[in-house]
């Protein structure tokens, strides 16, 4: 005779849809062969660690196709298969796929920079920390509950911490991780508290019956939802970089080792961003009223100040060409916002949505490429100012037009179509919204953003003063580069892919 507590036990039992977690289990696996693996692999072969990690990330973005054939769900609810904990559909993917893109991008430039870096940086713990944040932000899209969010934010963070101030002896680097630690985790916090007094209120973490619960609330417990909301989204807008949340960026950008920085730019704002959308417009739609004007003020904010601090950047001063994208990324966060604060008044959320995934992926594609160029102009000239790119062209031609395409983009101007096409679409979300005051303040801010980055496109054409320095080229870079600026082109010949790629069925 069984026992009363067999069939609670085995009620408790879920099955595992391994094809459905592939993705994120593939490379936490290969993160933690590569620790291992440090231990034994002499100080002559440590490159080898670095391919391994390339070679990972490759074989968990194959995984991705397999998982185009439809929605897969696993850890759900016994007895309950609609809610579920992790949700493999159309809009995971694609920020699966972008996540993967921009970790695998930035692993290419680690291979040249650590090499560059002379045992600055171990290599062991830097590709075991890249690796377990890129697990971290590959986890967070599929994540359908509170708690599954916060931890895939967590565990995307963490390692980041850790790898802006891995150099050994830079006080600018430890700087850099200070802000950048003590900014997360106060977002970190704010959020958590947010979130357990939602949960308080409704009893639930899962994002689809928390959509149902919150709008019936017991009235003694309306004040207690209201600023566990609030809280919810003041937190996502930290780790979002908007303004005012924002102070941590061109200090962490700089201090950190520059593929470190290119990673942060895109896939630190993809994981902010689809933690924002999750929260927002799948978990507390009937919040609409709180959180749409809300993030449009933030998005009007955010880019106006990014795009300002970016246009007050002196050409002389040190490292002003990763500041400039670093106020430039701030800027662009502001562009992102603009689709997600459209989504609450829009009868069509997700096409809303889908124009932020869509301007993701475009500006996802060009500012890694941005920093591919800065990286491989970084190895001869250290401080990486914006005048050292004088004369680019002279002496490395094939580097200083792909820069000036891949700026074009960022502004929006042809030929880089890509950049008009990203920005048209939110532009449009905007105006369809009725948000037409927000589509004015971002027409502002581009003529603004066109300023700066036509300014630094002139100068790779200018003659170069003193004596040419060549840029060696090296392989991963090079690498890095041409994949960029491969994608940016075929998406400028055909943009109208982007759109059909983010089809998000996230509905």
């Amino acid at each position: 005779m069984s026992s009363p507590a067999q069939p609670l036990a085995e009620s408790l039992v879920q099955s595992v849809d391994w094809l459905a977690i592939a993705p994120p289990t593939v490379v936490a696996a290969v993160a933690l062969a590569v620790l291992v693996a440090d231990l034994f692999v002499p100080e002559g072969r440590k490159a080898l660690l670095g391919w391994a990690s390339v070679a990972g990330l490759a074989a968990a973005a194959l995984l991705l196709l397999p998982l185009l054939d439809g929605d897969r769900s696993t850890f759900c609810l016994t007895g309950t298969p609609d809610v579920c904990s992790y949700t493999a559909d159309r809009f995971t993917l694609v920020i699966q796929f972008l996540v993967l893109g921009g970790a695998l991008l930035a692993a290419l430039l680690s291979v040249t920079a650590l090499k560059d870096a002379r045992k600055d940086l171990p290599e062991g713990e830097y590709w075991f920390l890249l690796l377990s944040s890129a697990a971290g932000a590959e986890l967070l899209p599929a994540a359908r509950d509170l708690a599954t969010l916060v931890v895939a934010l967590e565990v995307a963070s963490l390692p980041a911490f850790a790898l802006v101030g891995l150099r050994r002896g830079d006080r600018r680097s430890s700087e850099a991780a200070l802000k950048f630690f003590l900014s997360s985790v106060t977002a970190t916090a704010v959020s958590l508290m947010g979130i357990s007094f939602v949960y308080a209120a409704t009893g639930t973490l899962h994002l689809t019956r928390l959509a149902d619960r919150i709008q019936d609330v017991d009235g003694q417990l309306q004040t207690l939802t209201q600023t566990g909301v609030v809280l919810t989204l003041v937190g996502f807008a930290f780790k979002t970089a908007a303004v005012p949340f924002h102070f941590w960026v061109p200090d962490t950008y700089v201090g950190a080792p520059l593929p470190v920085a290119a990673y942060l730019s895109v896939v630190g704002k993809a994981v902010g961003f689809t933690g924002l959308i999750l929260v927002t417009v799948v978990a507390l739609p009937s919040y609409a009223d709180v959180w749409g004007p809300a993030l449009a003020a933030l998005a009007a904010l955010t880019m106006t100040v990014g795009n300002v601090g970016a246009l007050r950047q002196q050409a002389t001063r040190a490292y002003s060409a990763v500041r400039l994208l670093a106020w430039s990324s701030v800027g662009q966060a502001g562009y992102l916002l603009v689709p997600i604060a459209a989504a609450a008044y829009s009868g069509d959320a997700e096409r809303s949505i889908g124009s932020t995934v869509a301007y993701a992926l475009m500006y996802g594609a060009v500012n890694l490429g941005a920093f591919a160029v800065a990286a491989l102009v970084g190895r001869t000239k250290t401080l990486n100012r914006i005048s050292d790119y004088r004369g680019l062209y002279a002496r490395n031609p094939l580097s200083a037009l792909v820069l000036a395409f891949f700026l074009l983009c960022l502004a929006g101007l042809p030929p880089g179509i890509i950049g008009l096409f990203a920005k048209v679409t939110v532009f449009s979300a905007a105006v369809d919204a009725g948000l037409g005051w927000l589509a004015v303040v971002m027409a502002v801010n581009v003529v603004i953003a066109l300023f700066y980055y036509l300014q630094w496109t002139a100068l790779l054409f200018r003659a170069p003063e003193g004596e040419e320095a060549r840029h060696l080229p090296v392989a991963p870079v090079t690498a890095a580069i041409a994949l960029t600026g491969v994608i940016a082109v075929a998406l400028s010949g055909a943009p109208q892919l982007v759109l059909r790629f983010t089809d998000t069925g996230l509905f």
